[in-house]
């Protein structure tokens, strides 16, 4: 059955497993989420929850999304996300859901916002090789040849340029749940996730686990 939560990344660190071996873990914070729509196949044409995670004072939430929470009785989340289910059977509005939604050895695909780096050139946003650094050269870390001149007259789509950096979605797939903390509401997951510090992800059952 495929499961979902929003989370909240806190930092990395590692933990020793059984046979003593060093894990390198992410820690998140996941929920608690509340259930705050659930759309199905009957009227939507697809089975889903909508989840919303943090709480929000009222007067900083704009009247449509104030009132799609007045409807099902919620006070305002401040991030709201949807998330597609096999069943949803056994879910209703006001729910809550906790970081037990997923066990030790579940499989997880990741989604965050990556870190932003800025205005970058072509050396650091694409890894192309500098010029000569001579004095001489005129060519030191220039995006290079533009393409050909009378014919087609243009640059072709897709050349690498320098332009901005980062702050993109990212989907890391099959991350092992290593532990999970219900005390602290958190899930401790193998390896490395998307995004800075106290940024927002999107947990969900992985697509290709085996």
């Amino acid at each position: 059955m495929n499961k979902g939560l929003i989370g909240k990344k806190v930092g990395m660190t590692q933990i020793f497993d059984e046979q003593g071996k060093v894990i390198p873990v992410t820690v998140i914070e996941a929920g608690p989420c509340t259930v705050v729509q659930i759309k199905t196949t009957e009227v939507d044409g697809y089975n889903a929850i909508q989840l919303g995670y943090g709480d929000v004072k009222e007067h900083k939430v704009i009247k449509p999304v104030k009132g799609h929470y007045t409807k099902v009785k919620l006070t305002p989340k401040k991030h709201l996300r949807e998330f597609r289910l096999d069943s949803i059977e056994n879910i209703n509005v006001g729910d809550e859901l906790k970081a037990d939604t997923f066990a030790v050895g579940d499989k997880l695909d990741i989604q965050g916002t990556s870190k932003g780096k800025g205005f970058q050139g072509v050396i650091k946003r694409h890894g192309q090789s500098r010029g000569p650094m001579g004095h001489g050269s005129m060519y030191h870390r220039r995006p290079g040849s533009m393409g050909p001149t009378s014919t087609p007259g243009r640059v072709f789509k897709g050349k690498n340029l320098p332009g901005h950096m980062g702050r993109e979605t990212v989907t890391i797939q099959n991350l092992e749940v290593v532990k999970v903390d219900l005390d602290k509401n958190a899930i401790l997951v193998k390896g490395s996730v998307p995004g800075a510090n106290g940024s927002i992800l999107k947990l969900k059952s992985s697509v290709k686990s085996k």
